[in-house]
């Protein structure tokens, strides 16, 4: 029995983790009383240096200082200030209108506004509970089938896991070792992918089954013209034309067209060079300023003169997106052109949020009051669980369990190929019981090793865990997201406030097998970014590429003239 322990002390620590977990201790401590109870066990038999505790106050200090994770609380807070300050509510208001009419409308519009909140919040809980509480009443209200408008909300939320700034993304960068901004410039298109094919899924159902998934009555909608049309072409081509606008400015033809004329604006012009993500994130940043002044110039036409060129909803959907798309550059963007590191986005972001809250006339004391406690409590949260990790992680490496890891994942059949499929089974599943962030901080670092061994990048391998991780919050039942939903959804019959109608609750099973197919959806995400490495690899095509076989490694000394070197008369040896 003691040969048995000392043979296989890595494994029988990391079931003894799952064994804590299981029975309900909290994580922190779960990792942090396993690591010192196995550590001595481990002195006791020999196995563990007592030395090895000596580095755990150096360890625990640097959790403290390392500026990476200061982005956490920035990002946390600036996503509470804007979900409490009504953003969430009044895109969900306008998109709504937008797609109105259109079977699905409604869903579609939470997808889009699902990715909106994600790329400004980054907080999963805040989404969930946002459109929960705005969005499925209207939904039920509409005859949305429960289950349809169940998924669509809550799949929509856990976006902010995948779509920077994702917290999750920052704890993935930090324990593997690599740039956030790489992370982040990494999962952006596979975010996008997502949404898309969350977007695909509820096309499928209003195709399959129109009633799941009805259009608004025409009645419902609102911000028509006088005669009443809805003004959907002038939103197209103010649409269209920002756009072009936005790809003639990045694309460098401004630039070539006023240069001879202006030099100096058209050197001014000159784009830089940028990759896939920040050729986006610049391009729609040059269009929303154009599409916003458009609005401006077209509101005080028509306070000043009774003249417009733009719709009333043209005009209301500008003026709804613009803030939030602004913020997601000002955060992403510098970031994606490096003009900011991602704590120092954070912290644009938070305070951006806090100009926007003022600007709605939303900022008070409360607000502030809450966004800050609800930070607080995240960030030492997520603390906690770092340093009893680091705990877990000191005490799994003294007894040689990273080797145990590393030399498991390595001799899988398949070479990386069976490695992928193993690791991302093994995530999937333990997806069922652990979050996110218990996923990063306990089995990322185990992987990280021997990825690294088989050659894999450590950004692509990351983001592809990421997508992966976020099923965690879909999995029946433990999901956090259909936690977050059940919360706000109505468990009891209650009275439609604007119809009268007496409504049935919706239940936990309507819950979860309407996060079912989305929970497929993710999977197959999965097998895509495993299957088109370059959805995540186009972070590297920033700069110059260099063919390294076209590189001369030959060293030449040039011809010095130098002088003649006087050693002078040697001394007499007496």
């Amino acid at each position: 029995m003691l040969a048995f322990l000392i043979q296989y002390m890595a494994p029988i620590m990391f079931a003894a983790l799952v064994v804590f977990l299981l029975l309900g201790y909290p994580v922190a401590f779960s990792l942090a009383a396993n690591g010192l109870l196995f550590a001595l066990i481990g002195i006791e038999l020999g196995l563990f240096r007592p030395d090895f505790l000596q580095a755990l106050p150096e360890r625990v200090y640097g959790v403290m200082s390392n500026d990476t994770l200061l982005a956490i609380p920035f990002f946390t807070f600036m996503g509470l200030i804007l979900e409490r300050s009504g953003m969430a509510e009044d895109l969900l208001d306008t998109i709504g209108q937008l797609f109105g009419t259109i079977r699905g409308g409604l869903a579609y519009a939470v997808i889009f506004v699902g990715a909106l909140l994600a790329a400004t919040t980054g907080v999963v809980a805040a989404s969930v509970i946002s459109m929960g509480l705005i969005s499925l009443p209207i939904m039920l209200r509409y005859g949305y089938d429960r289950r349809v408008a169940t998924g669509v909300i809550a799949a929509s939320g856990t976006l902010a896991q995948i779509i920077p700034p994702s917290l999750v993304l920052i704890v993935m960068a930090d324990q593997l070792g690599r740039s956030v901004g790489d992370m982040y410039e990494g999962a952006f298109l596979p975010g996008l992918m997502l949404s898309a094919m969350y977007a695909g899924y509820v096309f499928l159902v209003t195709m399959i089954s129109p009633k799941s998934a009805p259009g608004l009555p025409v009645e419902a909608v609102d911000f028509r013209e006088d005669d009443g049309r809805r003004g959907l072409l002038s939103l197209l081509i103010l649409t269209i034309v920002s756009g072009l606008a936005g790809w003639f400015v990045m694309t460098g033809r401004l630039s070539t067209l006023v240069a001879p004329v202006f030099p100096a604006f058209g050197r001014l012009t000159k784009p830089p060079v940028m990759n896939g993500a920040d050729f986006v994130v610049l391009t729609m940043f040059c269009g929303i300023v154009l599409a916003f002044a458009a609005a401006i110039v077209n509101h005080l036409g028509d306070r000043l003169l009774k003249k417009r060129f733009l719709s009333r909803l043209a005009q209301e959907v500008t003026f709804v997106m613009v803030p939030p798309l602004f913020l997601i550059f000002l955060v992403l963007g510098t970031i994606f052109i490096g003009v900011a590191t991602p704590t120092e986005g954070g912290a644009m972001g938070a305070l951006g949020a806090l100009i926007l809250a003022i600007l709605k006339g939303r900022l008070n004391i409360g607000l502030v009051r809450q966004a800050t406690e609800a930070t607080a409590k995240l960030s030492s949260f997520v603390i906690f669980i770092l340093i009893g990790a680091r705990v877990f992680s000191l005490t799994f490496y003294g007894v040689d369990g990273h080797r145990w890891v590393e030399h498991m994942l390595v001799s899988l059949p398949g070479g990386e190929f069976g490695f992928l499929v193993f690791v991302n089974i093994f995530v999937f599943l333990l997806a069922f019981f652990l979050d996110f962030f218990e996923l990063a901080f306990i089995v990322v670092p185990l992987l990280g090793p021997a990825a690294e061994k088989l050659g894999i990048d450590l950004i692509w391998f990351g983001v592809l865990l990421g997508v992966n991780m976020q099923t965690s919050f879909m999995h029946p039942p433990f999901g956090f997201a259909l936690f977050y939903l059940r919360s706000v959804a109505p468990s009891e019959p209650y009275t439609d406030r604007l119809t009268g109608e007496r409504m049935q609750p919706v239940t936990t099973g309507q819950i979860y097998w309407g996060a079912t197919p989305f929970v497929v959806i993710q999977v197959l995400a999965v097998a895509l970014v495993i299957t088109f490495p370059q959805l995540v690899m186009h972070y590297k095509s920033t700069g110059a590429q260099i063919d390294p076989s076209k590189v001369d490694i030959r060293i030449q000394m040039p011809d010095l003239d130098l002088p003649p070197l006087d050693l002078g008369q040697p001394p007499e040896i007496k």
